[in-house]
């Protein structure tokens, strides 16, 4: 194969994969598809968590919560989850950070095999209807939100990208020794 043949070939592979993570045909760009702007009060909607608790994003006020929207096919979601499961679950480890890692269009049937796989620990809900995730944006995974004490924006993504993800950790470490200590128990 010629090389100008091998480098379009490659360009159109990497097209198929990131309009895969989208989930539709025509694209229209993440920014037209994403549904809130940072500053604004967070939409509020419940999941219940693979373990069978309820998430309440209304109840998590007064705390920091990111929430991931991904999906078991995704490949830049893939490659993020180990990094949110590291850098965001294992380390941070605060009663005043909640964290929801949450399944578009997926249900337990491809969530807890994927989970268990990769041994990921951190909260799963999947959303099959998009009842969260729709309140979000329309299209492109991996999304990264992060609701702030008050309840409102302070950070989203509309994909991974090792930097912004980091700057993101930042935030929230920022955030969190910011706040109150967490009441002792």
């Amino acid at each position: 194969m010629k090389p100008g043949r091998a480098i379009l070939v490659l360009l159109l592979g990497c097209t198929v994969v990131i309009a895969g993570c989208s989930g539709e045909g025509d694209q229209p760009t993440p920014e037209e598809t994403t549904l809130t702007v940072v500053g604004q009060v967070a939409p509020l909607f419940e999941l219940e968590t693979m373990d069978g608790e309820l998430f309440s994003l209304e109840a998590q006020r007064g705390k920091v919560v990111l929430i991931n929207f991904f999906a078991t096919w995704c490949p830049p979601c893939r490659e993020e989850l180990p990094y949110l499961e590291k850098d965001v679950w294992q380390k941070l480890q605060d009663p005043r950070l909640a964290v929801l890692v949450v399944g578009r269009e997926e249900t337990e049937v491809e969530i807890v095999p994927f989970m268990e796989k990769n041994g990921f620990t951190f909260p799963v809900a999947g959303d099959p209807e998009r009842v969260a995730y729709g309140k979000y944006a329309s299209q492109y995974i991996p999304r990264n939100v992060v609701v702030g004490p008050d309840g409102t924006i302070v950070f989203q993504s509309d994909h991974f990208e090792k930097n912004e993800f980091d700057e993101m950790v930042r935030l929230i470490e920022t955030t969190l020794a910011e706040m109150e200590p967490a009441a002792e128990g």
